[in-house]
């Protein structure tokens, strides 16, 4: 039996496998490949009461909590890389602004843990990282024990299983079997921790583009529930081989989130008044797009898989 194609425009995706109260992995690639788009459509579908994962999730996580669908953050920070302040997550934080969001603090590595602990299907994983640290007091998902072979002291990470991870990369075939590189973050992990996984690519490519490159098919089509064709879809994120950081859309969003009118003012220009992705690029101009692309191309070797 032929297999069933599994893709969809960004709007069925969000709108079939993102639900209210879902637990969503996003800007698993730490500031590589963020998934704005995605997370954009997300805000304009109105889900609201979502716990977002994610290690370092930059201005994304501020955007949808200013936009009040956060209700909980499971992450290791929340703010601007560029410029520092997500004033957003302040505003949630300090006055309820426009709701009350709760932190679960984690360091980047016991985040890491955790979604790896998922990905084996196995309750937890112990380490002695954050012994001593106040994380043991304010994050009920790591618990100091005493070692069962020696005298020392561990720490568990219980596991995550986000219902639905959200996932950058930079070409797929339409079953959803996906080619990635440049910094993984916890990408590979999330996949196969989450319960379900939409996949964004820059490109789509034939199957046959896919099977001859295996060893970089580090996200297969049968975890993948929808595959979203979206070009540009991670900016102002970027992403290896097709686009850099736009460095200028990250001070510019810092100045204006300062301020609730700024902020408003913002969402409604860049998310709410642009109906897709596409009208999105139309407003930033071909002439912004092209200071961004690749300049200096860097192929990698061929590789034979032959015998």
């Amino acid at each position: 039996m032929a297999a069933v194609t599994k893709q969809v425009s960004l709007r069925e995706a969000i709108a079939r496998h993102v639900r209210d109260g879902h637990t969503v992995l996003l800007g698993a690639q730490m500031e590589q490949m963020i998934p704005f788009a995605a997370g954009h459509e997300i805000i304009r579908q109105g889900r609201r009461d979502l716990t977002l994962i994610g290690p370092i999730s930059d201005i994304l996580f501020d955007q949808l909590i200013g936009a009040g669908v956060v209700s909980r953050v499971l992450a290791a920070w929340v703010g601007n890389v560029s410029a520092g302040v997500g004033y957003c997550l302040r505003r949630a934080v300090e006055q309820s602004i426009p709701q009350p969001v709760q932190m679960v603090d984690y360091s980047n590595f016991t985040l890491a843990l955790a979604l790896h602990a998922g990905a084996l299907g196995v309750p937890f994983l112990p380490t002695y990282a954050t012994l001593g640290s106040e994380l043991l007091a304010r994050n009920g998902n790591l618990r100091e024990f005493p070692s069962p072979v020696n005298e020392e002291k561990l720490v568990a990470v219980r596991a995550l299983r986000p219902d639905v991870a959200i996932l950058h990369v930079q070409r797929a075939d339409e079953f959803g079997n996906a080619h990635l590189w440049g910094n993984f973050g916890v990408a590979i992990d999330g996949a196969r921790a989450a319960r379900q996984v939409i996949v964004v690519a820059e490109e789509m490519v034939a199957p046959e583009v896919i099977a001859s490159d295996p060893n970089r098919t580090l996200i297969p089509g049968q975890l993948v529930c929808a595959v979203v064709h979206e070009p540009w879809g991670a900016h102002p994120s970027p992403v290896q081989g097709y686009y850099g950081r736009d460095h200028q859309f990250f001070i510019e969003y810092h100045e204006q989130s300062r301020t609730l009118a700024g902020y408003e003012h913002w969402l409604r220009h860049w998310v709410y008044d642009v109906p897709d992705r596409r009208a999105y690029l139309e407003r930033l101009g071909a002439d912004r797009l092209a200071t961004l692309t690749v300049r200096q191309p860097a192929f990698s070797a061929p590789a034979n898989f032959g015998y």
